[in-house]
């Protein structure tokens, strides 16, 4: 008779921590901060990361895939929305490019470097890194085309000036990218789940995971809980650190566009984390779930909120990406092609990925 499987106890860190950032959001919002306070609120923000990891993944669990994933990916992004929106706002005409720049940073970020390192530290733990080209493909021509639709047309639209829509295209824009966002969950989700189902190497779904008791629904309730508190002292924690971070580009004399970046770093460090120790369980297409759908819903999601936002936020709304962003959002789209196409990539594919990711990173402190 096989022994019973006992469910572990809740982490107590895991439940102090988010408690514990929120408070320390509510006694520094809005306030100067010295630097060492800063840091303080630096290491309360990687422990709410570290407590939405956790939670995030016990949800996971008990819903499966992809519906764990989904979780993760829309929850970051609905906050992310409210962080863009809000330094946007108090921002002004200086901000116009914020959103943008996020997003973009998002996009590279999560098709490149949490892809490119899940399919590295897959295909080195189990020699080739497999997964469903199907559903991995879906969601990549997904990314592409809202991409382009939001963030490369602008630049070359002539009837207002500057890399922006008229209210036309920019009602266009949002609209198409929610209704593939809708398609895009319907098809994960239900239609074609199976698509986004793990495999193993032998090409077989995996439906459960194994040797690990799910947690029950009041557990599982109790972490949708935590999670959103989590994700709350993520993003307000991030806020609040914020006019360090743009005086600390200002001073070193770096583009704005790299506060795009740094919030998006800090944003998308859960489901970074969690793509991680999916890939290290060789759960790679859960991993590619999490980049790709976390894309979709940050240009999805985004792009729709901040241009109903555009209407009373003050300056134009510039959604134009330069020609360099262009360039690297071609070479991620046809490097991205060319690893899916086969369902199964090396530990090349993987590196080829991060190096576009890092070819971003040096062009965004020195363009």
């Amino acid at each position: 008779m096989a022994a019973a499987r006992i469910r572990p106890p809740r982490p107590v860190w895991s439940v102090a921590l988010p408690m514990l950032a929120i408070v320390l959001l509510i006694l520094t919002w809005h306030r100067a901060l010295p630097v060492p306070v800063v840091a303080v609120v630096a290491c309360f923000l990687v422990g709410a990361v570290l407590a939405a990891v956790h939670h995030a993944e016990l949800v996971a669990h008990r819903v499966g895939e992809p519906f764990g994933s989904l979780v993760l990916a829309v929850a970051v992004t609905v906050i992310e929305v409210a962080l863009i929106v809000t330094l946007t706002a108090d921002g002004g005409p200086e901000a116009a490019g914020l959103a943008r720049d996020t997003v973009f940073a998002a996009v590279m970020i999560t098709c490149n470097g949490i892809v490119g390192l899940s399919l590295l530290l897959g295909a080195v733990r189990r020699r080739v890194a497999v997964f469903n080209a199907e559903g991995t493909g879906a969601a990549l021509a997904a990314v592409c085309t809202v991409a382009t639709l939001s963030m490369v047309l602008p630049t070359f639209t002539t009837s207002t000036p500057g890399p922006r829509f008229s209210p036309t295209q920019l009602g266009f824009a949002a609209g198409s990218a929610l209704v593939l966002y809708v398609l895009f969950v319907s098809t994960q989700t239900f239609r074609h789940r199976d698509y986004f189902l793990p495999i193993t190497t032998e090409g077989e779904v995996i439906e459960v995971e194994e040797h690990v008791h799910p947690p029950t629904l009041a557990q599982a309730w109790t972490s949708l809980v935590l999670l959103g508190i989590s994700l709350v002292g993520v993003v307000g924690l991030a806020k609040t650190v914020s006019p360090t971070v743009e005086s600390a580009v200002r001073t070193a004399g770096l583009p704005s566009a790299v506060v795009g970046v740094v919030i998006a770093l800090l944003v998308l460090l859960p489901e970074s984390l969690a793509a991680v120790r999916a890939a290290l369980r060789d759960r790679v297409q859960t991993s590619l779930n999490l980049g790709l759908g976390s894309a979709m819903a940050s240009i999805g999601l985004t792009i729709p909120a901040v241009s109903v936002a555009s209407a009373w936020m003050p300056g134009p709304l510039l959604l134009g990406l330069d020609a360099t962003h262009i360039v690297l959002l071609a070479l991620t789209v046809a490097v991205g092609t060319l690893t899916v196409i086969p369902g199964r990539a090396t530990p090349l594919q993987g590196g080829i990925h991060l190096a576009v990711l890092a070819a971003y990173l040096v062009l965004a402190v020195s363009p």
